[in-house]
């Protein structure tokens, strides 16, 4: 795209991109081991993390890392790991390769608990679809019907995780469990508004966000329970137990907010606004309406709600809607919106987001498409393919929610 403001645009958004460098992070963070500790790592920056741990630790006794296949094609640009099992595991829907993934997990987890080792987590978001590990009586199909149907509510990342958790063998400390009574460090990327450490790939070192109870209440507001497969609606029915989690150390080492102070510092004349943008796109957009004039940065995680079966994500369904409201308020040009995920995927697609400005609209009609009927397919991709205003970027190795930049005149 060639407009006046879209360098300093992606300049300040690449910024926040690289201060949530996970292998920095953990390099900052890494404690010393007396003995070579046991390594989990998990979620979509799993794999930059682990390649710095063990570049620090030299090799260890297991290494199981965890992540989507996008990022797990940097395996290649790492020194070799011969000890490591990868598993290229689905997201945001998970498969078969991410129940063996966590098969591999608890196996290791239990060896280290008989030899007396310590164990080191690297966690960061995305954990929750990447390592599947369903309690007695629900299946992988159960699951991948409950994350679906989660996903589609536009329920926000606490509540699916609160439920994810109570489904989960792995989720909500239950890797404390098959680790005991071995210690347990977890140095954490947060990908969570907020940075709930129970919530950042559903907590698997971390007591959990609620309860079973909790969890019903939740699905019946979303008008979902009746909809879910008996087997796990049998599961969430059992009365909740309280049992003590063994004790662990949880490390927070990136985050949405030191991202945003990373853009603020990249593009000093911007606003650096640091409530988060959250909840559901359609009232998020005029959110960023109110900001005004001038330039704005800001980061955060909104929701969608499916209602459509087209593609998009809700970084690129945000950009497209304040798109259509410029034009419905005839703002003054020129003006630009770069709205993306850290990680470098939004949605089911291959874009981190959208950036859209004063021609965008122009161009997708141009293309014969209908900009407002697109989203309300919830299909904003292809109308920001036609505008040229997909924001792509490739998996970036991070994952700390998204973040935007608005500049207007």
């Amino acid at each position: 795209m060639i407009h006046p403001f879209y360098s300093q645009a992606c300049a300040a958004f690449n910024a926040g991109v690289a201060a949530a460098d996970p292998a920095e992070a953990v390099r900052r963070s890494l404690p010393e081991f007396d003995m070579a500790p046991t390594v989990i790592a998990v979620g979509k920056a799993a794999l930059s993390m682990a390649g710095m741990a063990r570049s620090v630790l030299g090799p260890v006794p297991a290494l199981v890392i965890v992540t989507n296949p996008e990022n797990a094609e940097r395996a290649k640009h790492l020194p070799p790991m011969p000890e490591a099992q990868i598993f290229a595991a689905a997201h945001p829907i998970p498969d078969e390769i991410g129940l063996k993934a966590a098969q591999a997990v608890k196996a290791a987890l239990v060896a280290a608990s008989q030899a007396g080792r310590p164990v080191l987590c690297l966690i960061s978001g995305g954990g929750s679809a990447l390592l599947p590990a369903p309690v007695a009586g629900v299946s992988l199909d159960d699951k991948i019907a409950v994350n679906a149907q989660l996903l589609a509510s536009g329920a926000d990342i606490e509540v699916m995780n609160l439920i994810r958790q109570q489904l989960s063998e792995l989720k909500g400390g239950g890797m404390l469990r098959y680790a005991a009574p071995s210690p347990v460090t977890a140095l954490i990327l947060s990908d969570v508004i907020g940075d709930d450490l129970r919530a950042v790939a559903s907590g698997p070192t971390v007591a959990p966000i609620g309860t079973k109870a909790e969890a019903r209440a939740i699905l019946a507001q979303l008008g979902i329970w009746e909809t879910l497969p008996q087997t796990v609606r049998g599961v969430l029915q059992v009365t909740d137990i309280n049992i003590d989690l063994p004790e662990a150390r949880n490390v927070l080492i990136g985050s949405n907010g030191l991202s945003l102070a990373a853009m603020g510092a990249a593009y000093r004349s911007a606003k650096l606004h640091p409530q988060p943008l959250i909840g559901d796109v359609t009232e998020a957009v005029y959110k960023i309406r109110d900001m005004g004039r001038g330039a704005h940065v800001f980061g955060g995680e909104t929701t969608v709600k499916l209602t459509g079966t087209g593609r998009g994500g809700r970084n690129q369904d945000l950009a497209l809607r304040l798109a259509l409201l410029a034009e419905a308020e005839a703002w003054q040009a020129p003006w630009l919106y770069l709205q993306a995920g850290t990680d470098g995927r939004d949605g089911p697609t291959d874009a981190a987001g959208g950036v859209v400005c004063e021609t965008t609209l122009a161009k997708i009609r141009a293309a014969g498409l209908d900009p407002a009927g697109l989203l309300d397919n919830n299909d904003a991709y292809p109308a920001l393919a036609a505008a040229g205003g997909l924001h792509i970027t490739g998996a970036t190795g991070t994952n700390v929610a998204d973040l935007g930049i608005l500049i207007r005149s």
